[in-house]
C-alpha cells in the first residue's frame, strides 16, 4: 500500500532524528547542469551508453521504440532526449530503473510524462513514494510525484520485450541498496550494473536502505557469473568496462573491507578510521578528493558496525 504524504513526512522525521546521533558530512557541491554534455558510446547491435552527470544510461534501440536504463538528474531530460533522438526517431517505450537514488531517477517524471513505462523493483517504488534520506549528509529527498513512480514492478526478475529485443532485469537483495537490479541485453552482450559497480571512483553504499560492503561484494560475484570475457559492462558511474575490470573492482572492495574491519577491531572510532587513510593507495589511483575518500571509509565503517 502506498504511504500517505503525512506518513512519509513522519518517517523522514524519525530518520532525521536517528541521523542526528551521528556526525553529518557536508553536501557535495551541486552540478552545473548547463555545462553538462551527453556523450554517447556505441556498444554494438543498436545498444549505447550515455554519459552525462549522474548515473550512466543504457539505450537499446528497436524499430518499435527504445528501452532505456536509468534517467540521471531531472534538469538533463532535454539533453538526454536529444542524444537519443540523434540515434533513432523512435520514442522511449520503457525506462528501467536500477535503484532509487535521484542521480538515476531524477528524469523519471519528465520521461513518464513523455509516455515511457517505468519499470523497477518494488522496493524502488516504495523508496520513491515515501521519500528518503542520505545517511551521511542527512539530506532529505521528498516523495516523488505519481508520474515518476514505476508503473511495472517486480520482486525477483522480469523480462522487458520490445520488437524482438529483450532486457532481462534481475534483483540482487541488499547490495548497494535494498532495491538494486542489473539489466542484461543478451543480443548485444551488454550488462548494465547500476551502482553495484563503479569504475574510476569509490561506490556509494547506502547503509540506511539495506546496503553493505559485504552485500556489494556478494552482488559483484553475481555479476561476474552473469558476464563473460566479451561482455561490455555499463557501470553505474565511469567508463564502459570489461569483466576483468569488475574483478579488479571486487579486489578493491575486499581490500577496503578488510582494512576498515581491522581498524574497527582495533577500537578505532569512525573519525579515527578516516584519519588513518586506510585506502591511500586507491585514493591516489582514483585521484578523488578528501571528501570522497573519507565518505567511502565512513560508509564501509557504518555498514560493518551495523
Amino acid at each position: 500500500m502506498r504511504m500517505s504524504l503525512a506518513s512519509a513526512a513522519a518517517a523522514l522525521v524519525v530518520l532525521g532524528a536517528a541521523a542526528a546521533a551521528q556526525q553529518l558530512q557536508p553536501l557535495a557541491p551541486p552540478p552545473n547542469f548547463d555545462a553538462v554534455q551527453i556523450k554517447t558510446a556505441d556498444l554494438g547491435n543498436r545498444t549505447y551508453m550515455l554519459e552525462g552527470e549522474g548515473g550512466n544510461i543504457t539505450v537499446a534501440v528497436t524499430d518499435g521504440g527504445v528501452i532505456m536504463v536509468d534517467s540521471q538528474f531531472a534538469p538533463l531530460h532535454d539533453k538526454i532526449k536529444a542524444a537519443i533522438a540523434a540515434l533513432t526517431p523512435q520514442p522511449i517505450r520503457y525506462l528501467i530503473i536500477t535503484h532509487f537514488h535521484r542521480d538515476h531517477t531524477g528524469g523519471n517524471e519528465a520521461f513518464g510524462k513523455d509516455g515511457a513505462t517505468i519499470v523497477a523493483h518494488e522496493n524502488v517504488k516504495s523508496r520513491l513514494a515515501s521519500g528518503s534520506r542520505n545517511g551521511l549528509t542527512g539530506n532529505v529527498v521528498p516523495p516523488a510525484p505519481a508520474i515518476a513512480l514505476p508503473k511495472q514492478t517486480f520482486t525477483d526478475e522480469v523480462i522487458i520485450r520490445l520488437q524482438g529485443r529483450a532486457a532481462a532485469v534481475r534483483h540482487i537483495p541488499a547490495v548497494h541498496t535494498d532495491g538494486d537490479a542489473y539489466v542484461y541485453f543478451a543480443d548485444a552482450n551488454v550488462l548494465a550494473t547500476g551502482d553495484i559497480v563503479t569504475f574510476g571512483r569509490y561506490p556509494n553504499i547506502d547503509f540506511v536502505y539495506g546496503g553493505s560492503i559485504d552485500g556489494m561484494i556478494r552482488g559483484v560475484d553475481i555479476l561476474l557469473q552473469a558476464a563473460n570475457d566479451a561482455t561490455r559492462i555499463v557501470p553505474g558511474h565511469g567508463p564502459v568496462g570489461t569483466k576483468a575490470m569488475v574483478r579488479d573492482y571486487r579486489a578493491m572492495l575486499v581490500t577496503a573491507r578488510d582494512r576498515v574491519q581491522a581498524l574497527i577491531s582495533a577500537g578505532k572510532t569512525e573519525d579515527e578510521a578516516v584519519a588513518a587513510k586506510p585506502n591511500a593507495d586507491y585514493d591516489a589511483k582514483f585521484g578523488v578528493d578528501a571528501r570522497a575518500t573519507g565518505n567511502f571509509v565512513r560508509v564501509v565503517y557504518r555498514s560493518l558496525k551495523k
